[in-house]
């Protein structure tokens, strides 16, 4: 069972549109800096654990592209459980964070993210709000304005993933 940090840094990023990645103006991004302290046998499993008792499901493991490419149809998780990365997100002016074991990532729809570079071992669990399906998108202009439009309707999360019925997604998405 994975156990919150008993000390959780949440740094939050409003993400806007630079023109060519639509990235999400009304919901921020939320990085929690050492939120689950994980076990050394395996780690994922406990992430996904975690995830899904809060409602977040469909659940894969491996690392993260190393290209621009967003979501336009779900909100995603991602729970670092090996290694540690730079991860840009918002397209190639966005900001970039240094990601390690027991980070986790909300990244609202829209938000563009890449692997900058990574450790061999990094690896990560990723998540999708419960009943929301995820479709890949690149940034490509054929792909406005239907990706406004499907990003304007993604519905908020019932549970933050890491903290469940409270939390900081759940203040700030919700508020």
């Amino acid at each position: 069972m994975a156990t919150q940090a008993p000390t959780v840094n949440v740094v939050r990023s409003l993400i806007n549109d630079d023109g060519t990645f639509p990235n999400n103006g009304r919901l921020s991004l939320i990085l929690y800096q050492g939120a689950i302290e994980l076990p050394g046998r395996d780690p994922a499993r406990v992430v996904e654990a975690l995830f899904e008792s809060h409602l977040w499901s469909g659940s894969w493991r491996n690392g993260i592209f190393g290209y621009h490419h967003y979501h336009s149809t779900a909100h995603e998780v991602l729970g670092v459980y090996g290694g540690k990365a730079r991860v840009q997100l918002g397209g190639p002016k966005g900001s970039i964070f240094k990601v390690k074991k027991g980070d986790v990532i909300v990244i609202p729809a829209g938000v563009a993210h890449k692997n900058l570079g990574a450790s061999l071992n990094f690896r990560v669990v990723g998540a999708y709000p419960m009943g929301q399906n995820w479709d890949m998108n690149y940034g490509k202009a054929k792909e406005r304005p239907q990706v406004d439009r499907n990003i304007a309707r993604v519905p908020l999360p019932e549970q933050d993933p890491v903290f469940g019925e409270t939390g900081p997604l759940i203040e700030l998405w919700h508020n």
